[in-house]
C-alpha cells in the first residue's frame, strides 16, 4: 500500500508542478515530441492509415508501450469479415495468436499465444477502452462478452511486458477500442453498414455522432442474427452503446459512456472424431443455450496538463449475467424421451451473476536527466469483484431456452476478489539511439468463496470449504530498444507475470477433492527480443523470439496410498518460439503508380511449450503443452486498382493436443485426442464508390474444408466442436 500512496502523491505533484511551464518550453517539447513518436491522443491513432497493421507508438496517452512486443490493428482498413467477427482475417498479421473457431459469428472470441489456452481469451487481460470487461479477471477472466468488430475502431494488442501495466495474464493485453466519433465535426453524422450472408445471416450497425460545441457525442446500435453453420447453431447478438464528452476547456475533458450486450446461441453440442467425418453439420443437441447480458458503464476524467505531461482518472463497472441451460451429458449419450415419464430428461441450469468495479489513475510526464528528456509513467488501481454462482439446478424437460428450476439450487457460491495495485515505468533515453525502460508493479490480492457447494442425499446442505487467499507481492521488468535507423529497431524486454488462483481452484467437490492449503498463484515470467521497421513506404517486418516460464501450475494429482484428488500446484511449463511478420509492397518498390497497388504479407510462429520434468504429474512431464501447435502461417495477397481492393488469405495451424497426456487417438466420446491441422483460405473484396460509400463481399474457408479447433468436455460441447464450413457475406455502407 506505501508503493499506492508514493504514487499518489507524485501525481498530484506533477499536477501541481508540470502545469506551470512556460510557453517557450512548450514549444520545444513538441519538436521533441514528434521525435519520439509521442501520441497525447489515443483517438487518433492509426487514423488516416491505409494499413490494417502496424507497431504502436512509443507512447499513447498516458502508457508507454516502447520497448515492448505490439501490434495495433486498424478495423476500418482490414481487408476480411468483420461483420462475422472472423478474427482469423482481422489478426492475420499477428504472428502466433491461436485462435477457437467453435462458436457461430465469432459470439465467443478465443485467442492465446506462445502455448496458452484459447478459452474465451483467459490468457489474456481482455479490456474494452482500456478497462476489463472479462467476468473478473483475477478469479474468472473469461471473456464472455467481446464488442461487435464493426463498432471497433482499433485493437491494441501488447505481449510480454504488458504485465506491469494492466496487471494479470501470462498472455498479454487485448484492448479493443471503441468508435466515438471524436473525428466528427459537424452536429451530426449518420453511419450505417448492412451485411447479409450465408445461413440467414443479417448484421445492422447503425451508428450517430456530433460536436456541438463542447459537446461531443456518439451512439451505435448493432444487431446480428443468423441460423449458424451447424443444425441448432441459431443466435442472436444486439448491442447499443452511448457517449457523450464534455470539453471544459481544450485541455481537460470529461467522458461518460455505457455498453449493453444481449447475446443468445442455440448450442449444437460436440461431436465424436467419425460423426464428423460423417456429417460435420449434425448436432445431437437441439435443448441446449447460452444467454449473457452484459453492460460496462465507464466515466473518463482526461487533463492536458501541457504538451508532455497527461493525466487521467477512469471508472468503470461489469454487470455482467451468464445463464446456460441442456443436456450436458457426454454426445455418446442420447438426448431422448425418457420411457418412464414419456419426456425429456430435465436439463441443468447454471447461472452467473458478475458485479465488478474499479478505477485506475494514471499520470505520464517528460523530465530532464541531463541533456536527454525522459519519461515516466504512474498508475495506481483499485477494484473489487463479486460473482454468485447457481449451478447444477434441476432444469425444465422443455426444448427452448428456460432457466425456471426445481427446487433449490445444489450449489449457491459466492465468490469475491479485491485488488490494489500500482505501476512505475520510466522511459530513460541514454542517447538518440538507446532506450532502456524498466518498471515496477506492485499487487495486492484477496480471494473469498463460501457458499453452499451441494446437497446430501438427504437434502441437507454440504458447506463450501471457506476459504480466503489473501497476498501481496511486486512484478518487475526492463525493456530496451536500439534505433539502428530512424525507422528500424531492435528491441528486448524480460518481465515478470502472474496469473491468479481461479475461483474454480477454490470450490473443490468437499467428497472427492481437497484443495492445497498452500496453493499459490501461477508465476514466471515472459522474454522477447526482436528486430522491427519498415524500409521507405514498400517494406514492415518484425521478428523476434520469446522465451515464457510459467511456474506454479494448477491441477490435480492423487497422493500416494490415498484416493482423492489433490488441487494443487502441480508444476511448470516452458515455451519457447518465433513470431514473425513480414509485408511487401512491390508497386511502391518499383514504380511511382498511385493508381495500383499490391501487397503481399506473411505471419509465422513457431512454439514448443512442453511441461517440465520435474512435474508432479508423472504422466505429464515433458509432454507437449495443450492446444499449442507448433506452426502457425497466416499469409495473404492484397490487390488494388483505383477504388477496388481484392484480397486472399491463406491460414495453416498445425497439429496441437487436447491434453497434458498428449492422448493421440480421439476418445469414444471425443473429448480427448489429436486437434489434427488444418489449411483455410478466404477470400474478400471491397469498392469505394466514394469515401462515404462502400460495398464488401467475401467467401469464408473458400474450398469448404472440414475441421475443428477445440474439443470441449463441458459447455459448449461435450465432444469435438466442428468449425464453419463455405461461407459468403455481402455488405454496404454508407455515411451521411
Amino acid at each position: 500500500m506505501k508503493l499506492i500512496t508514493l504514487i499518489s502523491t507524485l501525481q498530484i505533484f506533477f499536477l501541481i508542478g508540470w502545469s506551470q511551464n512556460t510557453k517557450a518550453q512548450t514549444i520545444k517539447i513538441e519538436k521533441d515530441t514528434a521525435k519520439w513518436h509521442d501520441l497525447k491522443d489515443i483517438t487518433i491513432v492509426g487514423r488516416n492509415s491505409k494499413s490494417d497493421y502496424q507497431p504502436i507508438p512509443e507512447i499513447v496517452g498516458t502508457n508507454i508501450y516502447a520497448g515492448k512486443k505490439n501490434a495495433l490493428i486498424i478495423l476500418e482498413n482490414v481487408q476480411g469479415n468483420i461483420a462475422n467477427n472472423t478474427m482469423r482475417q482481422v489478426l492475420a498479421k499477428v504472428p502466433g495468436i491461436h485462435i477457437w473457431e467453435s462458436d457461430p459469428s465469432g459470439i465467443q472470441i478465443g485467442i492465446a499465444a506462445r502455448g496458452l489456452s484459447p478459452n474465451r481469451s483467459w490468457e489474456f487481460n481482455i479490456r474494452q477502452n482500456g478497462y476489463d470487461i472479462a467476468a473478473d479477471p483475477f478469479g474468472y477472466p473469461e471473456a464472455y462478452y467481446n464488442p461487435q468488430l464493426q463498432a471497433v475502431q482499433r485493437i491494441e494488442i501488447i505481449r510480454g511486458q504488458g504485465a506491469l501495466q494492466y496487471g494479470p495474464q501470462f498472455g498479454g493485453m487485448v484492448n479493443y477500442i471503441l468508435k466515438n466519433g471524436s473525428e466528427i465535426n459537424k452536429p451530426f453524422e449518420f453511419e450505417t453498414q448492412q451485411t447479409i450472408g450465408s445461413n440467414g445471416l443479417l448484421n445492422s450497425f447503425n451508428a450517430i455522432g456530433g460536436k456541438k460545441g463542447k459537446v461531443n457525442y456518439y451512439s451505435f446500435y448493432d444487431q446480428r442474427n443468423g441460423e449458424g453453420w451447424r443444425n441448432n447453431s441459431g443466435f442472436f447478438t444486439k448491442s447499443s452503446f452511448g457517449s457523450v464528452t464534455y470539453n471544459f476547456t481544450k485541455d481537460l475533458s470529461l467522458t461518460a459512456e455505457l455498453m449493453y450486450s444481449h447475446i443468445r446461441s442455440q448450442q449444437p453440442g460436440g461431436l465424436t472424431d467419425a460423426q464428423i467425418k460423417q456429417d460435420a453439420k449434425q448436432s445431437f443437441r437441439n435443448r441446449n443455450w447460452f444467454d449473457i447480458t452484459w453492460t460496462t458503464p465507464a466515466v473518463t476524467l482526461q487533463y492536458e496538463i501541457n504538451v508532455h505531461s497527461r493525466w487521467y482518472t477512469k471508472i468503470f463497472g461489469t454487470i455482467g449475467d451468464r445463464n446456460s441451460v441442456g443436456f450436458l451429458q457426454p454426445i455418446t449419450v442420447k438426448d431422448s424421451i425418457n420411457a418412464a415419464t414419456n419426456q425429456f430428461n430435465n436439463r441443468i441450469v447454471n447461472l452467473d451473476r458478475y458485479r465488478n468495479y474499479g478505477g485506475e489513475s494514471r499520470m505520464i510526464t517528460d523530465y530532464h536527466l541531463g541533456k536527454m528528456k525522459n519519461t515516466i509513467s504512474a498508475g495506481i488501481r483499485l477494484y473489487t469483484g463479486n460473482t454468485n454462482r447457481l449451478a447444477d439446478g434441476k432444469g425444465s424437460t422443455g426444448s427452448n431456452y428456460d432457466v425456471a428450476i426445481d427446487g433449490l439450487y445444489p450449489r449457491d457460491i459466492s465468490f469475491s476478489s479485491y485488488n490494489s495495485a500500482a505501476f512505475i515505468e520510466n522511459i530513460f533515453r541514454l542517447s538518440d539511439k538507446l532506450y532502456l525502460i524498466p518498471g515496477v508493479r506492485y499487487e495486492w490480492l484477496k480471494g473469498t468463496a463460501s457458499g453452499r457447494n451441494g446437497l446430501s442425499s438427504t437434502g441437507s446442505e454440504i458447506t463450501l470449504q471457506n476459504i480466503t487467499k489473501s497476498r501481496q507481492f511486486f512484478l518487475s521488468g526492463i525493456g530496451s530498444e536500439y534505433h539502428v535507423t530512424s525507422k528500424t529497431e531492435f528491441y528486448a524486454n524480460i518481465s515478470q507475470a502472474y496469473r491468479p488462483i481461479q475461483f474454480a481452484n477454490l470450490q473443490a467437490p468437499p467428497t472427492t477433492d481437497i484443495i492445497d492449503p498452500d496453493l499459490k498463484d501461477g508465476r514466471g515470467y515472459n522474454l522477447d527480443i526482436g528486430y522491427r521497421g519498415k524500409v521507405k513506404n514498400y517494406f514492415r517486418f518484425d521478428i523476434s523470439g520469446y522465451y515464457l516460464q510459467y511456474n506454479n501450475r494448477v491441477g490435480s494429482i492423487i497422493p500416494s496410498g490415498t484416493s482423492y484428488r489433490l488441487i494443487t500446484n502441480v508444476g511448470a511449463s516452458t515455451s519457447k518460439g518465433i513470431e514473425s511478420y513480414i509485408e511487401f509492397d512491390p508497386v511502391s518498390a518499383f514504380s511511382n503508380s498511385t493508381n495500383k497497388n499490391l501487397i503481399l504479407f506473411s505471419s509465422y510462429s513457431f512454439t514448443d511449450a512442453r511441461y517440465s520434468g520435474d512435474h508432479k504429474d508423472a504422466n505429464t512431464k515433458n509432454k507437449k503443452v495443450e492446444n499449442a501447435p507448433q506452426d502457425i502461417v497466416r499469409t495473404g495477397i492484397s490487390f488494388g486498382y483505383k477504388k477496388f481492393l481484392f484480397t486472399t488469405q491463406f491460414s495453416f495451424v498445425g497439429n496441437s493436443f487436447s491434453d497434458a497426456n498428449n492422448t493421440y487417438t480421439g476418445s469414444s466420446n471425443g473429448n480427448t485426442g489429436l486437434i489434427p491441422s488444418y489449411a483455410i483460405t478466404d477470400l474478400t473484396a471491397s469498392y469505394k464508390f466514394s469515401k462515404n460509400l462502400n460495398l464488401k463481399a467475401g467467401i469464408n474457408n473458400l474450398w469448404d474444408n472440414r475441421y475443428f479447433t477445440r474439443r470441449a468436455g463441458g459447455y459448449p460441447g461435450p465432444g469435438a466442436m466442428p468449425a464453419d464450413g463455405r461461407t459468403f457475406f455481402l455488405s454496404i455502407g454508407a455515411k451521411f
